[in-house]
């Protein structure tokens, strides 16, 4: 599979988001959009009314850090989200929210939390186009990556599963090659290329 670069914004500068995004977006497939609520993670990031005001022609892959996503799915699909990743963790009628993702004409994707094994998505792997495994902690950037994560891909594609396999967490040019090696083929990385001096350089050892 084509290996894509979803650069995320967290680590960006908000002042200057847009002139951030123009940085990146020429070596980048798409833009990983962190929205978290200090609830079901412990700290808070931005929502629909920050991120609609992004200018980019990248795919926006919305990584739903949230309680209750069901509640917001159309208006994270209305602020221009193509993908929006809900966290299995959080959804108790977890196919519903897929389905109504889909419904809403967006595209579905799942997460799942380092703790939360691959069983617990099994069965619905069939209804989404990418499965995110965080290989830290969520909720802050610029965290270790956790090595043993990387069997979860190893995992999911040993099921089976064709689609899209996103890493989040701690990649970088030191830790693409064995998420790679593994399956994934959308590596997500903030600080590693928004920190870089040469993003264009830092997103190309991605690949």
């Amino acid at each position: 599979m084509k290996i894509e670069i979803a650069p995320s914004i967290l680590s960006a500068d908000f002042g200057k988001l847009n002139e951030e995004i123009v940085s990146i977006e020429p070596f980048s497939d798409r833009l990983h959009i962190d929205v978290m609520d200090g609830h079901f993670v412990p700290n808070i990031s931005y929502g629909a009314p920050v991120y609609k005001w992004i200018e980019s022609k990248l795919p926006l892959d919305v990584h739903l850090m949230i309680e209750h996503p069901w509640k917001f799915l159309e208006q994270f699909v209305k602020a221009g989200g193509r993908t929006l990743i809900v966290h299995s963790e959080a959804c108790e009628d977890l196919r519903g929210v897929l389905g109504s993702i889909k419904e809403l004409g967006a595209l579905p994707g799942v997460s799942i939390k380092p703790g939360t094994p691959v069983s617990a998505i099994s069965d619905v792997l069939e209804w989404v186009d990418q499965v995110l495994v965080m290989t830290v902690e969520p909720g802050f950037g610029g965290q270790e990556f956790m090595t043993d994560m990387v069997d979860k891909v190893r995992e999911l594609r040993s099921m089976g599963f064709e689609g899209n396999i996103g890493v989040d967490g701690g990649i970088s040019d030191k830790t693409a090659g064995i998420c790679k090696e593994a399956g994934a083929n959308v590596l997500i990385a903030g600080s590693y290329i928004f920190g870089a001096e040469n993003r264009e350089e830092a997103i190309g050892k991605l690949r």
